[in-house]
């Protein structure tokens, strides 16, 4: 077990909630600080804080003590990874629908963590709190394509700023109901959890408290029956984004159980072919390497699934 890791500094704005300033003067996660006040592990002006909500003043000193990263719960599996970038850093992996980041009590085995803890034998990143996780960011389990994974801490922060400051290219390919007009577009405001199922993210309203911010540009990439082929380009990476953004403009994923309902035209279609997620693909990540500097692009291909869902709508009359 290592040592204790103690970050020092002053905050400079007012008005801020605690948790948020903190996050924002480190490269402290706030799921990961208000885990830290929780524990006591925080000082603000010498004295122990208790409230992540209270309000911050510009000067305060603050001390936070973060203790060295526990054994993660998960165990390594020997399960095969499609890796479309890796050296000593991090590594990128073009995951499979239907492989879940995370384990969780629903899914303790089989996930990606599980797959990297044993590819990457010890060398992921502990900054999250847990030992050798290495996830920046995560996709949800019934979306397919490319998600980067860190094997140090210099590059798990590198990462993260550029996750935070937006500068990363992260491109989806989608295929959803209807042909959007115009035919390219932004989707942007508030999204959050729902107020009507508190399981969904909705858009909210613009003077809403809650939600996060959230940009999504879309083009239409091909005509289809009742359908059509999208590319989205996504300024921020909020939770169920491109799935939120493109039902909130009346146009949601096929497949998708949870933001949209599938045309009649479409649902045979689905059925036949027995396509049980949303038809969203990461095609394309983009950034900068957090260690060399060097620009890294990658690019992954329609998975099978959706090429052959795209396949039989284009020949639904013939």
């Amino acid at each position: 077990m290592g040592a204790n890791t103690i970050i020092q500094g002053v905050l400079t704005e007012s008005g801020q909630r605690l948790d948020k300033a903190l996050s924002d003067a480190t490269e402290l996660s706030r799921e990961r600080v208000k885990a830290l006040i929780a524990e006591g592990c925080v000082m603000l002006n010498d004295a122990v804080a208790t409230q992540i909500k209270v309000k911050t003043l510009a000067g305060s000193r603050f001390a936070i003590t973060v203790p060295p990263a526990t054994e993660p719960e998960a165990r390594p599996q020997d399960i095969p990874l499609n890796i479309a970038y890796e050296d000593a850093h991090l590594i990128v992996v073009d995951k499979p629908a239907g492989m879940v980041v995370h384990p969780a009590a629903g899914n303790p085995t089989g996930t990606l963590v599980n797959a990297l803890l044993h590819h990457c034998r010890g060398q992921l990143s502990g900054i999250g709190g847990v030992a050798r996780p290495g996830i920046v960011h995560r996709i949800d389990k019934d979306t397919s394509g490319l998600l980067v994974v860190a094997k140090n801490d210099v590059a798990h922060e590198g990462l993260a700023r550029q996750f935070a400051d937006h500068s990363l290219e992260r491109v989806y390919l989608a295929v959803v109901n209807g042909h959007p007009l115009p035919s390219a577009g932004t989707v942007s405001g508030l999204i959050g959890r729902s107020d009507s199922n508190r399981k969904k993210m909705a858009v909210l309203r613009p003077d809403s408290a809650r939600g996060k911010h959230a940009v999504t540009h879309f083009k239409t990439i091909q005509n289809l029956d009742h359908s059509s082929l999208i590319e989205c380009r996504l300024e921020t990476g909020r939770t169920h984004q491109v799935r939120v953004h493109m039902s909130s403009i009346g146009h949601a994923l096929l497949g998708d159980p949870v933001y949209g309902r599938n045309n009649s035209r479409i649902r045979p279609v689905l059925s036949r072919l027995d396509f049980r997620r949303q038809a969203l693909h990461a095609a394309v990540l983009g950034f900068i390497h957090p260690v060399t500097g060097e620009k890294v692009h990658l690019e992954s291909a329609l998975p099978e699934d959706m090429r052959e869902l795209i396949d039989e709508i284009t020949h639904l009359d013939r």
